[in-house]
């Protein structure tokens, strides 16, 4: 039964996302969400075993996916911008459907209830380091975003390489999508807000 509840989550965060993306409710120019779901997920695939590797890849990304959410959020009470808030929306269902792998393979949830605080003592130090950065200027703020989606990306794709389990990796394409939608808006923010485009990729390219 616990299985049967873990795959129903999941397929409920994915189609609430897909919902909102079709719907035009991500954040607009300021980083519309239009990363596709997957909709099968919750019967298509079967439970696969688990190497340590890839659960300890689940329990970071829990936690990252929580620094980026909560920065956001963070940042958005000094910059109440629609970027911050509907980007920062948009980690949370990510972090959501990272849980709902936890749940569904019985790993211990390493994310702590209390914003901006981390099990893993290195994302601990990034946090506070994004947020004390982020709330200097504006244009720090969408660096900072930058920065995050550019290591999302990198994490996801190193996560995804590293299993072979299709469910995991469904929600991952799902997590890289969102990630190269969200740094493409935060590049766009920087150009018009006369920053230096960076280097990073984005969905268009």
């Amino acid at each position: 039964m616990k299985f049967a509840a873990a795959f129903l989550t999941v397929f409920l965060v994915l189609n609430a996302a897909s919902a909102e993306a079709q719907n035009g409710r991500g954040v607009g120019n300021g980083g519309q969400n239009r990363c596709a779901c997957c909709p099968g997920l919750a019967t298509s695939y079967p439970l696969q075993e688990l190497s340590a590797d890839e659960a300890a890849m689940l329990l970071f990304s829990r936690e990252e996916e929580k620094l980026a959410r909560d920065v956001y959020q963070a940042l958005a009470e000094k910059w109440p911008l629609r970027i911050f808030r509907n980007i920062g929306a948009a980690e949370n269902r990510h972090f959501d459907a990272i849980g709902s792998m936890i749940a569904r393979y019985e790993l211990s949830d390493p994310a702590l209830a209390d914003a901006g605080a981390f099990s893993n003592p290195k994302l601990q130090i990034m946090y506070d380091e994004l947020v004390t950065r982020g709330l200097r200027s504006l244009r720090d703020a969408f660096e900072v975003g930058v920065d995050i989606e550019e290591k999302d990306i990198e994490d996801l794709e190193e996560a995804m390489s590293a299993t072979d389990n299709k469910d995991i990796l469904a929600v991952y394409e799902n997590l890289l999508g969102g990630s190269l939608n969200h740094l493409s808006a935060f590049k766009r923010q920087l150009v018009s807000n006369g920053g230096i485009q960076r280097g990073a990729r984005s969905s268009t390219e």
